[in-house]
């Protein structure tokens, strides 16, 4: 099993506020997760799995499964980042227009709740489709690998670590969530959403 970096549309675009740099700086970061997981893996491969030597306090299989799934996490969150990325922004139309407006009462509310969710945000927030209720809901996640609801399936992934904003925006991080507004692609957010089949599962 090894993981490689993809590439994206997302860098072919001019971007509106979110400059070239940041953007060339961000995929290094998850090139090093993609390197990172897959040097875990190997690791893993060779190491002794025998039980008597695991731990959880410290162990080496926990210490590398642990830090796996911060890797892991650094791959695909940022997949579904760097892949919505380079659109014109504005509303999306059809039944994922239906969803958002009928889980959040609007378009615009959800919106104001996904930018002040990505504000308290210590690393990333994202909407996601809840499986068991069959809603959206933004959640936050101070991690890459907090992720906090199971049974989930991610479609907008906001990047609110750091690096994704200082050198274009300083501290003023509800700044870059607007330029993320500005720059989403709700054609490939629908297209996740179709290919999980979320919308025939929420009757939209």
């Amino acid at each position: 099993m090894r993981y490689e970096a993809k590439k994206f549309r997302s860098f072919e675009t001019e971007l509106d506020g979110i400059s070239k740099r940041t953007m060339e700086e961000h995929y290094k970061l998850y090139q090093g997760y993609v390197n990172k997981a897959n040097e875990i893996l190997d690791k893993l491969a060779a190491l002794d799995k025998d039980p008597a030597k695991a731990n959880p306090t410290y162990s080496e299989i926990r210490a590398l499964k642990v830090e796996l799934t911060r890797a892991l996490g650094g791959v695909k969150n940022h997949e579904i980042y760097f892949d919505h990325l380079g659109g014109l922004g504005g509303k999306p139309e059809g039944a994922l227009l239906t969803l958002i407006e009928r889980d959040f009462g609007s378009f615009e509310e959800w919106q104001k709740d996904l930018k002040a969710t990505g504000i308290a945000a210590r690393g990333w927030a994202w909407t996601a489709y809840d499986w068991d209720t069959g809603r959206l809901f933004n959640y936050i996640g101070d991690e890459q690998n907090t992720y906090p609801v199971w049974n989930c399936t991610p479609l907008v992934a906001l990047d609110v670590f750091e690096h994704a904003y200082f050198i274009d925006f300083g501290t003023n991080k509800g700044g870059y969530i607007d330029a993320f507004f500005r720059n989403l692609d709700w054609r490939a957010v629908a297209k996740r959403a179709e290919a999980f089949g979320i919308f025939t599962h929420a009757k939209v």
